[in-house]
């Protein structure tokens, strides 16, 4: 069974892409933790980060490099925190996170609750500075 993310690469989800290459797609997490948190996929549906082939995860990482840097010019930030976790949907994953502070990275805080516009001006917003 297609998971929710390979259900969004499919169009049989909607999503609020940041950015999208024939192996990689980058949209906003509807649960976000801080504005603009951003997830990066491989199409591929792999369950575990570490099982993908090295080619597609390196590829995977300059991908997200890039989704990083329009993500930080768009939102006030420090950093870009990444994060690996990989329990929640069985579809190999990066999180990556606007923070201020180490804890700004946590998962525990609890999560914004955005609502569907401003999520697409958010990411209409980081769409501009991605190159």
């Amino acid at each position: 069974m297609a998971t929710i993310f390979t259900k969004i690469v499919q169009g049989e989800l909607p999503c609020h892409k940041i950015a999208e290459t024939d192996q990689y797609l980058a949209f906003l997490d509807i649960r976000p933790v801080s504005e603009g948190h951003t997830l990066v996929i491989p199409k591929l549906e792999v369950d575990y980060i570490f099982d993908m082939e090295d080619d597609l995860l390196g590829g995977m990482m300059v991908f997200s490099k890039r989704v990083a840097k329009a993500l930080r010019a768009a939102v006030p930030c420090v950093r870009i925190g990444v994060a690996v976790i990989g329990l929640e949907v069985p579809h190999a994953h990066i999180h990556l996170i606007p923070i201020n502070t180490i804890h700004d990275l946590s998962f525990d805080k609890g999560f914004l609750a955005p609502s569907q516009e401003e999520l697409m001006a958010v990411a209409s917003t980081i769409r501009q500075h991605y190159v």
